[in-house]
């Protein structure tokens, strides 16, 4: 129930609930992976089996997939879309211009696929996430498997002439072994503790051969809702200038959390 919710799952659900607000009847909608991004699946899913909204959702990773199948919303795949209307995710970081660093999750690459085929993005998140400048949290990179070593060193030869705090790069791993992407790649992640000029950082790690690319997601957030523990949320628009305050009602919402007993 939610009073059982720790304040931090607690903040990530009203950003979810209060982000499914904006899904219409017959929209084609991203949906995003990490622990925000699947508390927006299971508030989308009950619009759907109580509205009989209908929807075709566009997963970004394999494991959001399953999550959407097992809730009943209709899953496609963005060939069959084409293009979205909306796209719902989590962030690790964003700063004041809604910039984000995405990625923690190992998806950034089906994300920003996803993310950049829509008319919309709405980035559902908690106060923690938001920074003055991008960077305290790893910056993700995917690089492919090929060569990695030899990547990971032009990575971090070409740090030497960015606006960047650190240069430490390590590859991600998943017990033991390397992590591996649902496209079969790597990841390196750059500890840059603060990123100076995001924009020219994402241009240039996209030029290294190897690069795949990276977790910067310059200019696609249009909205960002920001929740917090007791059912406050924020809602910023950055193309209309607005901030706009709301609540969550938890004590309406039982339903939602039914099956987590």
């Amino acid at each position: 129930m939610p009073a059982e919710l720790s304040p931090i799952d607690k903040a990530k659900f009203a950003a979810a609930r209060r982000a499914v607000d904006f899904i219409q009847d017959g929209m084609k909608v991203g949906l995003g992976t990490g622990s925000t991004a699947a508390w927006m699946v299971r508030c989308l899913a009950e619009r759907v089996r109580e509205e009989r909204l209908k929807i075709a959702g566009v997963p970004t990773s394999t494991r959001t997939a399953e999550l959407a199948r097992e809730l009943g919303i209709e899953v496609v795949t963005l060939d069959e879309a084409k293009w979205l209307d909306v796209t719902i995710d989590g962030a690790d970081e964003f700063d004041p211009e809604l910039n984000l660093i995405k990625g923690g999750g190992g998806a950034l690459l089906q994300e920003k696929i996803v993310a950049t085929a829509s008319d919309q993005m709405i980035v559902i998140t908690d106060a923690a996430k938001e920074v003055a400048h991008l960077g305290a949290f790893p910056l993700p990179v995917e690089v492919v498997p090929f060569g990695w070593q030899t990547t990971r060193a032009l990575i971090e030869e070409m740090l030497v002439s960015m606006d960047v705090m650190g240069r430490e790069t390590t590859l991600r791993q998943n017990g033991g072994k390397p992590f591996v992407t649902d496209e079969g790649n790597y990841i390196v992640d750059c500890h840059l503790k603060r990123i100076g000029n995001p924009r020219q950082l994402s241009l240039v790690l996209n030029q290294i051969p190897g690069v795949v690319e990276n977790g910067l997601f310059i200019d696609l957030c249009d909205i960002v809702i920001i929740g917090g523990a007791e059912g406050e949320v924020e809602v910023r628009d950055i193309n209309e200038g607005t901030v706009t305050q709301g609540r969550v009602d938890f004590a309406e919402e039982s339903n939602i959390f039914s099956d987590l007993d």
